[in-house]
């Protein structure tokens, strides 16, 4: 069975991070290494044993191990494992584009790639991260030690107008708000060819997929309401034939419901995923869109949400924020005139 040794002798400034070592001999040569690892180490899975070993934190006899598939040799084994993340967010000093902030809430326009709060996997770097550090200790506790002042959520990977409580009393006037879905909520999106009717209600139930539950789909029984109102503000590219669709569009999608990747959803099973989408844009853009993606820089689903309007939860005052879309959605549309 693996021992668990003290831990190694580290400099100062390294000592926070100091790894538990765990050690366990192998005698019988000739398995695979991941396989007889995860007999010797049976609390660590061989999935979590190969990242182990690909982070060079396996050894034997002091010589570090990569490669799971190689042949284990008699020896002494040690795996270093690293420190565990803290369960509660760590405030840190990423710059905020804050659009307005009182002493109860704080809007801020979220960039692209920033998630709204700790996950497996985005532990930090996120929009919860950043508010402990710009709000300090007005946000201690307000929604849950995990979630601190958020009330809603955009995807990570999409860019836009996000509120965010920083009194408890502010964090349960805006979750009856989102509740009731009295809300204004506005996207921008950019789609492959364009949903037809040009203008619609498109209202659905969505629910995980069954064949794949990391995603989200369109259910004929369970799952939550959707609804999502659209309108096709601009289209690029002449249709392949007449009566076709043309290349993308821009549409602008009004939100009645907050589901998980509603709009994604939502325009995906009209037959036009959003341009970028890596998880729900099936099929692929024409080649000159596809150029466009490129030169534009667009490594993400093309969403934005644009506006975001409510009625203050504590002084009654009707609030209204509008964004324009950031460089790389402006880029693309700007490339998608052209064609």
């Amino acid at each position: 069975m693996p021992q668990h040794l003290p831990e190694p002798d580290l400099p100062d400034d390294e000592d926070a991070a100091a790894a538990e070592v765990l050690q366990a001999r192998i005698d019988t040569p000739g398995v695979r290494l991941d396989k007889a690892l995860a007999e010797v180490f049976p609390t660590l899975s061989r999935a979590r044993l190969q990242a182990l070993l690909a982070e060079g934190a396996v050894s034997r006899d002091g010589v570090a191990l990569t490669s799971g598939s190689a042949k284990a040799q008699p020896g002494l084994y040690a795996v270093a494992l690293p420190p565990v993340a803290p369960a509660t967010p760590q405030p840190e000093p990423i710059p905020l584009t804050v659009l307005y902030e009182d002493a109860d809430l704080i809007v801020i326009d979220k960039p692209a790639g920033m998630a709204a709060h700790p996950a497996p996997g985005c532990e930090t770097g996120t929009l919860v991260n950043a508010l402990l550090a710009h709000c300090g200790d007005s946000l201690s506790g307000i929604g849950g030690v995990a979630r601190p002042g958020i009330v809603h959520r955009l995807d990570k990977d999409t860019s836009g107008v996000m509120v965010a409580a920083k009194t408890d009393r502010a964090h349960q006037g805006l979750s009856a708000l989102f509740a009731a879905h009295d809300i204004e909520r506005t996207y921008i999106a950019l789609s492959r060819g364009a949903p037809s009717p040009s203008k619609g209600r498109i209202e659905t139930r969505i629910g995980r997929s069954n064949g794949d539950r990391k995603k989200m789909a369109v259910l004929k029984s369970g799952g939550r309401e959707a609804i999502t109102d659209y309108v096709v503000q601009t289209t690029f590219g002449e249709p392949a034939k007449a009566g076709g669709a043309p290349m993308a569009a821009r549409v602008a999608c009004t939100l009645h419901t907050g589901r998980t990747h509603q709009i994604r959803v939502h325009l995906a099973s009209k037959g036009s995923p959003l341009l970028g989408d890596p998880v729900y844009g099936s099929g692929s853009p024409t080649a000159p869109v596809r150029a466009a993606i490129a030169e534009a820089g667009l490594a993400r689903q093309a969403l934005h949400a644009a506006v975001l309007g409510f009625v203050h939860p504590v002084t009654n005052e009707p609030l209204r924020f509008e964004t324009a879309p950031p460089a790389d959605m402006q880029s693309l549309e700007t490339l998608l005139t052209t064609l």
